[in-house]
């Protein structure tokens, strides 16, 4: 089983940045960032394969957010800029895949995941 801590939420004002750091207890090959805002479904922002460093990005946040992560810590870092009231949600940290999908980490929807975090507040106003 792994245990995922997340940490960075904050309130910031529109236009500034935030970085997001999730560390899991265990090195998994597939990580992502989602985020839900109250009265809205959850939502992909990032996807990571840790072997590679391959990268998905989804609209909402395109040129704005970079994942990334740091293999020797098992941590996952999500670097939010330029960022706007609509991106205020609870951000949560994903690993780990099922189904045997982890060639297709990429792919993965929220379901596909082992594993969450807590979750972090982002709040920007």
């Amino acid at each position: 089983h792994v245990q995922l801590v997340e940490s960075g939420g904050d309130s910031v004002l529109a236009g500034g940045s935030l970085r997001l750091s999730c560390t899991a207890s265990t090195r998994t090959k597939c990580m992502g960032w989602f985020r839900q805002a109250p009265g809205k479904e959850r939502e992909r922002v990032a996807l990571l394969s840790t072997g590679g460093q391959s990268t998905r990005y989804f609209d909402s946040v395109k040129d704005r957010f970079t994942i990334s992560t740091d293999n020797a810590k098992n941590t996952v870092y999500l670097q939010m800029n330029s960022l706007k009231p609509e991106d205020t949600a609870m951000y949560y940290c994903a690993a780990g895949s099922r189904y045997g999908l982890s060639n297709y980490c990429l792919s993965l929807g929220q379901y596909d995941y082992k594993y969450w975090g807590q979750g972090t507040q982002v709040t920007v106003s």
